[in-house]
């Protein structure tokens, strides 16, 4: 094994989110990072896939918080590099009611800067995937906050995201982009 250092391409913080769109099961595109249902900010959830039980979890578990993110004007978005089918068939596992986007592909997930991973298996899955990524996006489409993980094990707290969303987003705090320093 070489001790060479490897960097991937990460997205800063403040810097641009990128345009890129991806599928939702209506037949309509997504803009990630573009809020709706009148929030001006937007929570991207990248996940792994179907075959991740850890993603199912943590994509349930962000339902709970789904209302409160939205008083907060923050909207939320999920998406993967899954296929039609295979978000069709995770449909049974989740309860959700965000947005769920498919098809993301490998130059899509380079550009967010996500890990990526190759399946174990067929069995797993038949494409590369994202590992866990977490962008909100703000009003000016920079991303202002941001988090990254090489597996499915390591994802912010819910409870900590939407508490801290909160307190970024209160005018009286004029809590500034953190991480700026490159």
């Amino acid at each position: 094994m070489s001790n060479e250092s490897v960097y991937s391409n990460k997205l800063h913080p403040g810097s641009a989110f990128p345009s890129i769109s991806a599928a939702l099961l209506s037949g309509e595109e997504a803009v990630l990072g573009q809020p709706q249902h009148g929030a001006s900010w937007q929570l991207v959830v990248v996940y792994r896939g179907k075959h991740c039980p850890l993603c199912t979890r943590y994509l349930n578990s962000l339902e709970q918080y789904k209302a409160a993110l939205l008083e907060t004007g923050v909207d939320v978005i999920a998406v993967s590099g899954d296929s039609k089918e295979q978000l069709e068939a995770h449909l049974e596992q989740l309860s959700v009611s965000f947005p769920l986007a498919y098809g993301l592909t490998t130059e899509q997930m380079q550009a967010l800067g996500t890990y990526i991973s190759d399946p174990r298996s067929p069995q797993e899955t038949d494409h590369p995937f994202a590992e866990p990524a977490l962008f909100v996006v703000n009003e000016q489409g920079n991303v202002h906050v941001v988090d990254y993980s090489n597996n499915p094990f390591v994802r912010p707290d819910l409870a900590t995201l939407v508490s801290g969303l909160n307190w970024i987003r209160d005018p009286k705090n004029n809590y500034p982009i953190r991480g700026m320093h490159k």
